[in-house]
């Protein structure tokens, strides 16, 4: 009997592993990209003191190869009915930026909120669905948390004292999304088995902020990629 428990137990990890996919890909942009407009942090001499070089806007990084960062990918209208993911998620106000500059959390997922700068931050959330929230962070409060009960679209969160800190962050029902990294990719670990809709955000696309396709992920892998343009002119 003892035997036949262990063979379940390794059968059942063995599905686990064979079931529990990945969707990787890449995000790129296609054309010339406009320039990063330089931040004028000149009203807080702590802010200014912070970069070695003047800093930049963040709202649109794309590498020398296209690969554009900051895009939120994810899976739409997927099945999840685990438990919110134990490692905290964190923004950072570092450099009177936020750090990410994108983020995407799970409902009930904690959230560290936390100060690296000398310099008082005021951090601003903006949901429609969720609980707004307004904190002040003098230089003394280092850290602080938050949680989004639930899911919602990507929203705004801003620095009432630093006008040009903003972050924007998507609250998901279920673990299976990412954000791209500064070469473009992305990967989405842990998918079962399955035909999905995958959908690409990035925040200055105006009506077209969204890009999506089908994959299907067989095996244990599946590979999708994006590609934002910009429209053309008529």
């Amino acid at each position: 009997m003892r035997r036949m428990m262990e063979l379940a137990v390794i059968t059942s990890l063995a599905a686990s592993v064979i079931f529990a996919g990945e969707v990787t890909g890449r995000v790129k942009y296609i054309g010339k990209p406009p320039k990063a407009k330089k931040l004028r942090m000149d009203a807080d001499p702590v802010c200014a003191a912070s970069h070695k070089e003047a800093a930049k806007t963040e709202s649109f990084i794309v590498d020398g190869d296209g690969n554009l960062a900051n895009v939120i990918v994810y899976l739409k209208g997927v099945s999840y009915t685990g438990k919110p993911l134990a490692t905290a998620a964190t923004i950072d106000q570092n450099g009177c930026v936020y750090l990410p500059h994108v983020l995407g959390v799970m409902a009930g997922q904690t959230i560290k909120i936390l100060n690296s700068d000398a310099t008082m931050h005021n951090i601003h959330a903006l949901p429609k669905v969720n609980r707004e929230f307004n904190k002040g962070m003098p230089k003394s409060l280092k850290q602080t948390t938050e949680i989004f009960d639930k899911a919602e679209d990507v929203f705004v969160i801003k620095c009432d004292v630093h006008p040009w800190m903003k972050n924007y962050t998507q609250v998901f029902d279920h673990p299976y999304f990412a954000v791209t990294g500064n070469d473009g990719t992305f990967s989405i670990s842990d998918v079962p088995d399955g035909t999905y809709e995958v959908v690409a955000w990035q925040e200055k696309f105006g009506s077209k902020r969204t890009l999506s396709q089908k994959v299907t992920v067989s095996s244990g892998k599946a590979t999708v990629n994006f590609n934002f343009e910009r429209p053309q002119k008529k």
